[in-house]
């Protein structure tokens, strides 16, 4: 707030990020009815149950996108003592990764070149996609208690809400190929991903400034200046 009143602006608003990829994703967050959303981005999750334009509740995790490169990153290094930069990682995760067994990952293979361990030299390793997941399996595994404990702490008629309505997946994290089928297998619940996760907390923001006097609910902070 400091920052932008220092900057020049006159009135500061605060919005949480939650709620501002949920308007993005096309949730209905001004009605009365439970809303779910989980937004992945590069350093924390949110999970988040949304009602009345404002946060149920929530909770965040430091696990994300970056931290599955970096499991990704340790594991070459342990099984295949091949030592490879976060840009390599973050490419392989997206080429070949996945969060639940899927149809093509016999076929998805990668050649991963980097420096071998033991002779300091430049070598190419070949990858494939299943080993990839389970060296992703843990911080996975943390996005997912996550979302249990939020929805084991929902108010049953929320709750309710969201069983019908179903759980929405946000930021650059939800791209990762078979996330929404692993998220709906441990809870049991339809999981859709936004149409434009990566946009989703920038578009939300804009549609509130759009529709400031029907959505000003939803923000958690506000500073003045005269």
């Amino acid at each position: 707030m400091e920052a932008a009143s220092q900057a020049g602006a006159r009135d500061v608003y605060l919005i949480d990020e939650p709620v501002a990829a949920a308007i993005g994703a096309g949730l209905p967050v001004a009605e009365p009815t439970g809303n779910m959303i989980i937004d992945i981005g590069g350093g924390t999750t949110e999970v988040a149950v949304l009602s009345l334009q404002g946060t149920v509740l929530s909770e965040s995790v430091r696990v994300a996108g970056d931290e599955l490169s970096e499991a990704i990153l340790n594991y070459m290094k342990k099984v295949h003592n091949l030592v490879i930069g976060e840009r390599t990682a973050e490419e392989i995760k997206i080429m070949i990764g996945s969060a639940y067994p899927m149809e093509d990952d016999v076929e998805s293979v990668m050649d991963v070149r980097g420096l071998h361990l033991l002779s300091g030299l430049p070598r190419t390793v070949t990858v494939k996609g299943p080993e990839i997941r389970e060296a992703m399996a843990e911080p996975l595994s943390v996005i997912i208690e996550a979302v249990k404990r939020t929805l084991e702490r929902t108010p049953p008629e929320l709750a309710a809400d969201i069983i019908d309505r179903g759980i929405m997946l946000a930021g650059g994290g939800a791209l990762l190929r078979g996330l929404d089928t692993l998220i709906s297998h441990e809870t049991g619940i339809v999981v859709h991903v936004a149409a434009d996760p990566l946009s989703c907390v920038v578009l939300g923001t804009g549609r509130v400034l759009e529709n400031f006097k029907q959505l000003e609910r939803v923000f958690s902070g506000r500073s003045r200046n005269f």
